[in-house]
């Protein structure tokens, strides 16, 4: 039962199913019978787990059993003292409200890779880095909280899920490797 590490590139599908036109997980693994545990949006890039084990699949993904998921992520907007606190309390997103979290201000990560295609730069307009640590991960969750604060994601990466992370095991977009499934039973 192989749990695989993934580092999903900008605009591929998090499915298996061809989309006309689309790059799905298919165009990266072929190890048969595997799944997502947990989505990433198409506009969003990063770590991924797969696995074949439904249990363990459900263990991660359920929010019952949500693990701590860290986003770095560039927003459009100098960030302020007042909207990391906002980020950080719980944030009424109209149809939920979010639990609280940790969010750091950050430098720009030197080891993060160019993205194809580059987001906008704006010479008139800074952006900040902030990472983010959330326990839960409701649809689209990280773009509208920094929306909520007045900050628009321009990139988000997700760095880490539980115990993996791309500083723990550096890969670039759309490699992956395999690791012990007992890694993540220890949770």
């Amino acid at each position: 039962m192989p749990l695989i590490l993934f580092n999903k590139p900008f605009q591929v599908l998090c499915q298996f199913s061809p989309q006309p036109g689309r790059a799905s997980l298919a165009d990266y693994l072929r190890t048969p019978n595997i799944y997502p545990a947990g989505r990433l949006d198409a506009d969003s890039e990063g770590l991924m787990l797969l696995t074949d084990d439904g249990r363990l699949q459900h263990s991660i993904a359920h929010p019952d059993h949500k693990e701590a998921k860290t986003y770095l992520v560039q927003v459009d907007g100098e960030l302020g003292a007042d909207a990391l606190a906002r980020l950080q309390a719980p944030l009424d997103l109209g149809d939920f409200v979010t639990k609280p979290c940790k969010a750091v201000r950050i430098a720009e990560p030197g080891w993060l890779w160019p993205r194809t295609p580059p987001i906008r730069v704006r010479a008139d307009k800074p952006t900040s880095w902030i990472a983010i640590t959330l326990q839960e991960g409701k649809n689209r969750q990280v773009r509208r909280m920094t929306a909520a604060v007045g900050l628009p994601t321009l990139r988000l990466v997700r760095s880490s899920i539980g115990p993996f992370s791309l500083a723990t095991h550096p890969l670039m977009p759309g490699e992956w490797v395999e690791v012990p499934a007992g890694d993540m039973k220890k949770i």
